[in-house]
């Protein structure tokens, strides 16, 4: 009786909340409502909120540690696998402190400490630019292939080339900080675990945390991966496990009160272990005022800064855990919240809007403090969607590097060439032009698709006809067929493609290519392409397609796939077994980033794609397009005005506004389309700002507006008719069910999963 009492008791005072004096007790229970609802709704199994400030201190665990292979309920000292928060917790501090004893110096190139990684560009890198994520190198390496260990990571690292000027552009990166915990290593001669242990965690008294920790029944267990094995005290992240569970961008394991002993320490100046001059510089602005704000290590005012809520200032620092990790630091009201769960256990879940909306509460429950005047506070930053202060990296396009090479990969060839005016080279000489000009090369005849071969057509069936410039035949390839027929290649002895296609799905050019792959592969010819910069840059959204195949579906690819011309033709053609030859003329240069950083002349891509930020639009706006809703089409504006006379664009510009979106804003506006949906008519509606491009998505922004068009309108708007466009189903009849753009987001994430493993072996450029 006495040791059921006893065990009766523990479980009580591991779930009891501190003493809460100087906090609002409504708002404490509303954030224990929002973790509860986030449970209920299965999104994660559970989790431990730990919110302290000068006054009281709030904690409390919420549901099931764990439920496979059995149910286990969650308690106040449950060790989690801390995932990203090992990069500012035990790496970030790790370094610091070597520079604070001058072993490491921030402005050093990376080469100082890893001479190994002198090759491919990354000889300009410094200690610094890895700190604040703008080195330039990618997000990550792959976890496959037979490496293993820091030194296999380092071999994988080695064959990396920085895809941005080092310095130039902000991109959040597993590799910099693998850099860093190597440097940490091969500076100290000890492993990375042994030196935080004894420079850290121990000074601290973080008796809980630590690298390969010793599996107990109070660690929460993670993903339960494909042959049934569930993570217990295993790292997730599979670039760590491969590494040996020890990395400097994830591999610690930790508890919420060890995490408040380290978050006393950076608010109270460094404590024992750092200087407070130290912790400043970790945790004031430390990038070009072009890019985000990062600290060292820390993130202030990022894409990734959501978890700070709506009130918490800016100047804060903090950061998140890929396994449902959070901390943010609010140095100005001397305030912490942590929140932990394993939302990958059993089978993966979000917890990205509950850490913003305990964000939110957290300044709220404060009770002695006015978060409405911070006067000390960053002011919001206006600059953050402008292009780098450095020259753009000089990207030749396909063309470019045919030209240099004196056209020599056609020489002696008779070819036909699938073009429209986008086929220029960098002086916008026509690719029409400089192939009918070239030593040995013999073109034949030219195949136009939507919009003709000088672009000038929008929506009009395209006939055939006569260039005016070299007096060659021009197949329409948008009129009576889609496909070049084989009586029109016969005598040749390849395809050229060069058109500039602009990254989204449902633009028909990259159809226009699969058709011709086809064509190419029957009439056994080769089929060259001409590779193109994907103006709208390497990311990957929205739900790969599901639905039957179609002229603006042409393949199983998401929304914005995230690739080139010459990748998606590699890649339909392997996967579709067309047995065309395909040979892909790279780009040279950076050519996996935004437009403008590129040094290349922009060509209206079609009659309304008349900008790079109209471009950044399409994939979300434009899957509205077979809805009873104007675009913008037949305004000044195509893309970035969207609106039916049916809307009141007070209210519909509220809704958005209070969806959150990051990275973009609107404007509530009147206007009459001259032409296309509602031509005449005056709509009521928005015009879309993007205000941080890197941190806006625009398929997320095309589902909570049709979600709102949904909710507001009704049948007015039609919304069923996005089907075509996103090719998914199920997005489809969850926007109609009225579910979050979190529940819809998570639907995709097994296609996305299986499109980037499909990809893989036909990508030609870093990611």
């Amino acid at each position: 009786m006495r040791f059921s009492l006893f065990l009766l008791l523990s479980s009580v005072l591991a779930h009891a909340s501190e003493p809460a004096s100087g906090f609002r007790p409504d708002k404490l229970g509303e954030m224990d409502a929002a973790v509860e609802r986030t449970i209920s709704e299965g999104k994660i199994p559970g989790g431990v909120l730990w919110l302290e400030t000068r006054n009281g201190r709030h904690s409390k665990a919420f549901g099931q540690r764990a439920v496979v292979p059995a149910r286990e309920e969650m308690t106040v000292d449950t060790v989690f696998d801390a995932a990203s928060l090992t990069k500012v917790v035990a790496t970030t501090t790790a370094v610091m402190k070597l520079h604070e004893g001058g072993k490491i110096d921030l402005e050093e190139k990376l080469v100082s400490y890893l001479p190994e990684m002198g090759e491919g560009g990354k000889a300009a890198i410094t200690v610094r630019q890895l700190l604040t994520h703008t080195s330039g190198l990618r997000a990550g390496i792959s976890s496959r292939g037979d490496w293993s260990g820091l030194a296999g990571a380092l071999g994988e690292i080695r064959k990396e080339e920085p895809t941005d000027v080092p310095g130039g552009a902000y991109r959040y990166s597993d590799i910099n900080f693998i850099l860093l915990g190597a440097i940490v290593e091969r500076v100290t001669g000890e492993g990375l675990e042994v030196f935080c242990a004894r420079e850290i965690f121990t000074p601290l008294g973080m008796t809980r945390s630590g690298y390969l920790p010793k599996v107990a029944a109070d660690t929460a267990p993670t993903e339960k991966l494909a042959d049934g094995t569930v993570l217990r005290g295993v790292v997730h992240d599979p670039t760590a496990r491969k590494m040996g569970g020890v990395a400097g961008h994830a591999g610690l394991f930790t508890t919420a009160e060890d995490l408040a002993k380290f978050s006393r320490m950076m608010l109270s100046g460094g404590g024992t272990i750092l200087k407070p001059e130290t912790v400043r510089l970790m945790t004031s602005v430390q990038t070009p005022d072009w890019l985000p704000r990062r600290g060292l290590g820390w993130d202030i005012d990022s894409p990734y800064t959501g978890l700070r809520g709506n009130l918490l200032p800016i100047g804060g620092y903090g950061h998140t855990g890929w396994t449902g990790t959070s901390l943010w630091i609010d140095p100005f009201s001397r305030t912490f919240i942590i929140f932990l769960s394993n939302r990958n256990h059993p089978s993966g879940g979000n917890s990205l809007l509950l850490q913003r909306e305990l964000g939110t509460l957290a300044a709220q429950a404060v009770a002695d403090y006015n978060f409405l005047y911070v006067p000390d506070a960053l002011p919001v930053d206006p600059k953050k969607n402008l292009p780098p202060a450095v020259a753009p990296v000089p990207v030749l396009n396909g063309i470019d590097v045919l030209e240099r090479e004196g056209f020599a990969r056609l020489k002696g060839m008779k070819i036909g060439l699938v073009t429209n005016h986008t086929g220029q080279d960098r002086g916008r000489k026509s690719t029409i032009d400089l192939l009918h000009k070239a030593d040995g090369v013999e073109l034949k005849v030219l195949f136009s698709p939507e919009h003709g071969i000088r672009g000038e057509q929008d929506h009009e069936k395209i006939t055939d006809t006569k260039d005016q410039g070299t007096g060659l035949p021009v197949k329409s390839l948008y009129g009576k067929t889609r496909s070049p027929l084989p009586a029109d290649l016969e005598g040749l002895d390849a395809l050229v493609f060069d058109i500039q296609d602009i990254g989204c799905r449902f633009y028909t050019y990259i159809s226009t290519m699969a058709n011709c792959i086809e064509q190419a592969g029957k009439s056994k010819l080769k089929f060259i392409v001409l590779d193109r910069v994907n103006p709208i840059g390497p990311a990957v959204e929205g739900p790969v397609l599901t639905e039957e195949r179609s002229f603006i579906a042409t393949h199983e690819i998401p929304v914005r796939h995230g690739m080139t011309v010459g990748e998606l033709a590699l890649m339909i053609n392997g996967e579709r077994k067309s047995g065309a030859e395909v040979e892909v003329v790279k780009c040279e240069g950076a050519g996996l980033q935004w437009y403008d950083r590129c040094g290349l002349p922009w060509r209206n891509p079609s009659p309304n794609m008349r900008s790079l930020e109209a471009a950044t639009l399409y994939p979300g706006v434009g899957l509205l397009e077979f809805c009873d809703i104007s675009v913008g089409r037949g305004t000044d504006a195509p893309f970035s005005l969207v609106g039916a006379p049916y809307v009141d664009e007070l209210k519909f510009a509220g809704e958005l506004t209070r969806a959150g979106l990051p990275g973009v804003g609107f404007v509530p506006v009147r206007y009459t389309p001259v032409a296309s949906v509602f031509k005449g008519k005056e709509c009521g509606g928005v015009r879309i700002q993007i205000t941080n491009r890197d941190a806006f998505r625009s398929v997320d922004l095309g589902v909570v507006m049709a979600s709102a068009f949904h909710r507001l309108y009704g049948k007015q708007a039609g919304i069923s008719k996005i089907l075509k466009l996103t090719g998914d189903r199920p997005t489809v009849d969850a926007i109609l069910a009225g579910k979050s753009l979190d529940e819809i987001r998570v639907a995709w994430e097994p296609g996305l999963r299986a499109f980037s493993a499909v990809r893989a072996p036909y990508l030609l450029y870093p990611r």
